[in-house]
């Protein structure tokens, strides 16, 4: 009888979850696991396992780590390590693995333990064959709650506002039928603001409008869904997406101290509301930036804002990944200042390769500069692909499939590819709100239809 409830209690202490992580009673994470990239990746990359080990106790605690690949079990390990980890705090562990040689469906599996009892997480992953980097799919997209600019979303706008939490679920499951996985949510405030006019928010206050229930700041968008960003991550946790927050929008373009500061309060708060969600994959910093970094105080105020913002949220949510999207103009004369933000930016996104400026480096250039800095630096470098040309009034319409296919072709350096953006540029055909209208639903067939070919047997 002794030995059959020893069996039991060691049953009892292993927690062993299909999701990113393992939670307490009360929402908070214990333990987490995060892969960069997420599934479905190429077996020509290096893939990052990240493990977030929380310690909820009021003394210091030393975890056994442990990762395993699809069974756990000692032929499987991949990795072991012991971390204290101090009173009422988290830390990391990471893991670089190869993906060379492991062509199919697979578990990744994270397992933490004090001595006493033991939790545990797991993540899908799909690793295909490719000659390339890129797994020459779109992976995810951005999402935006309304789109910043009434001009560019004039096709969209008005209904995208009267969506519904229950709209934004579906949106999402649209996504989720092709396999756009990876949902970044473009800003959780709207400010149409510029760096060079910060002084407006010295003298009047920041005077942003939130799409989500701050305690922040008073000012609401005037949108119809309640919690569009819970919604999301309430979908996105039930079909196991990835979803970043992005923090913004204080200023475009703005990383000054004041900047600075704005971004913490703002994710410690998106943090407290929405950091019980499996599917909160990271944090996305949304004032994005022109690829040459700007002047010499502009490029300073970047490297400052990631050396602090990165290790702040870090210490929040260890393992969960800080993105910043530049364009990928006017590199040359920047290196420097790269090698000095890169190590504080986990995943360099950036976008507009099709567009590059007479005089630039071709869009090939660009991204083999963009890859070597990022090789240098230890840092993630995905791809930002437009899936949008501009009518003649300026409004985004969707781009026709043969110039998607056609980038999904020649950047294939990059480890992740996610397009800008999904609302009002795809649409899937079973949508009730069919943002964008017939031309958005015929990408989103036509790129269905290209994704067929390529489905994983």
């Amino acid at each position: 009888m002794k030995r059959l409830i020893a069996i039991i209690l060691g049953l009892i202490s292993l927690v062993a979850v299909s999701a990113a992580g393992v939670r307490n009673a009360g929402g908070r994470p214990q333990i987490e696991l995060t892969l960069i990239p997420p599934s479905l990746v190429s077996d020509k990359i290096v893939l990052d396992i990240r493990g977030g080990i929380w310690n909820r106790t009021d003394t210091a605690g030393k975890f056994e780590v442990s990762m395993f690949l699809d069974e756990q079990k000692p032929g499987t390990l991949l990795y072991r390590t012991t971390i204290e980890v101090p009173a009422n705090s988290a830390k990391e562990v990471r893991y670089l693995w190869p993906t060379k040689n492991h062509v199919g469906r697979h578990k990744i599996i994270l397992v933490a333990g004090t001595g006493k009892s033991n939790v545990r997480a797991l993540q899908p992953l799909t690793v295909v064959s490719s000659d390339v980097r890129s797994s020459r799919r779109i992976g995810g997209a951005w999402v935006g709650i309304a789109h910043w600019s009434e001009q560019e979303g004039r096709h969209w706008n008005a209904e995208i506002k009267k969506m519904s939490d229950s709209d934004w679920r579906q949106l999402v499951r649209g996504m989720h039928g092709v396999g756009m996985n990876v949902i970044v949510i473009q800003e959780v405030f709207r400010n149409q603001v510029y760096n060079y006019e910060d002084s407006v928010i010295a003298q009047k206050g920041y005077r942003g409008l939130a799409y989500y229930p701050s305690k922040l700041f008073p000012g609401r968008m005037p949108i119809a869904a309640k919690d569009p960003i819970g919604a999301i991550l309430t979908e996105a946790d039930s079909l196991g997406m990835h979803v970043f927050l992005g923090v913004g929008m204080y200023a475009w373009f703005d990383y000054s101290p004041a900047s600075l500061a704005w971004h913490e309060k703002v994710a410690k708060e998106l943090w407290q509301l929405y950091g019980q969600h499996p599917s909160f994959y990271g944090w996305y910093i949304s004032e994005e930036k022109d690829g040459g970094l700007g002047d010499s105080t502009e490029r300073q105020q970047i490297v400052d804002f990631f050396s602090h913002f990165t290790p702040y949220v870090h210490s929040m949510a260890p393992g969960k990944p800080v993105m910043l999207a530049s364009n990928c103009y006017h590199l040359r004369g920047a290196e420097a200042t790269y090698l000095k933000l890169l190590p504080n930016i986990d995943i360099l996104c950036p976008f507009a390769f099709a567009r590059m400026p007479e005089g630039d480096e071709t869009g090939a250039e660009a991204a083999s500069l963009l890859a070597k800095l990022c090789r240098e630096s230890g840092t993630h470098l995905w791809l930002d692909m437009e899936v949008f040309v501009f009518d003649k009034e300026g409004g985004l319409i969707p781009r026709p499939i043969d110039g998607v296919l056609s980038d999904l072709k020649e950047y294939t350096n990059f480890e992740e590819t996610l397009c800008y953006q999904y609302p009002g540029l795809l649409t899937a055909p079973s949508a009730s709100v069919r943002l964008g209208g017939e031309p958005a639903v015929k990408l989103y067939l036509d790129y269905r239809k290209y994704l067929d070919g390529l489905r994983v047997k």
